[in-house]
């Protein structure tokens, strides 16, 4: 039986090794596919959570740093009877009591009537929350915007150009996907659009 000699033995080991780094280049690239796929069905999950949201309450939650502000603020459980029993009701009081949902933890939910169904068990996080990704939501109650960081960057389905030129943060990266409520464009403030179209139906009359 022939053994190897010592460059045939070299040969084969520098061959295992490419084998070896291109297996796990292929599974890195495919781990971070994974992560950007998860990205977009999360944002997707929170927009139809936001929009049950709205029919029944008529508004989208505000923003509270960039977080979904749709849970009990420290004053909520104090204050909430009061708010209640206030004829008539008053939304934006109701709002006030409201404080930013942690990511990952809290669900989307009806805070009066616990027996209705969460509209969201638990909003997604990102998937590298702990590597400082974060998702972006912002609102103006009308509308709103939700974002998130795509590690593929270019060659990511849904990566934005227009969205990373905004450069807005999601964590600790600039974001460069997003959702939006109707035609809310992605690249430019919810404020400025509202604008916009306040003054074009001033125009119109």
């Amino acid at each position: 039986m022939r053994f190897f000699n010592k460059n045939e033995l070299l040969a084969v080991g520098v061959v295992l090794i490419g084998v070896f780094v291109f297996m796990i280049s292929n599974l890195s690239i495919a781990e971070r596919k994974a992560r950007d796929a998860q990205r977009r069905a999360d944002l997707g999950s929170i927009a139809d959570a936001l929009e049950k949201f709205k029919e029944e309450f008529g508004y989208f939650p505000p923003s509270i740093d960039g977080a979904i502000g749709a849970c009990k603020s420290e004053s909520f459980d104090e204050k909430i009877d009061e708010i209640l029993s206030k004829e008539p009701f008053s939304q934006s009081d109701y709002i006030a009591l409201l404080g930013p949902c942690s990511w990952g933890v809290d669900g989307l939910r009806d805070l009066v009537d616990a027996s209705h169904k969460p509209y969201l068990t638990t909003i997604p996080k990102d998937p590298k929350t702990d590597e400082g990704a974060k998702y972006l939501y912002l609102s103006s109650l009308k509308r709103y915007q939700l974002y998130a960081y795509l590690e593929g960057g270019e060659s990511e389905i849904g990566y934005d150009a227009k969205i990373v030129a905004r450069d807005l943060k999601c964590g600790q990266h600039v974001c460069s996907f997003g959702k939006s409520f109707s035609e809310t464009p992605l690249d430019r403030s919810i404020e400025d659009y509202e604008a916009e179209l306040a003054e074009k139906l001033k125009n119109s009359n």
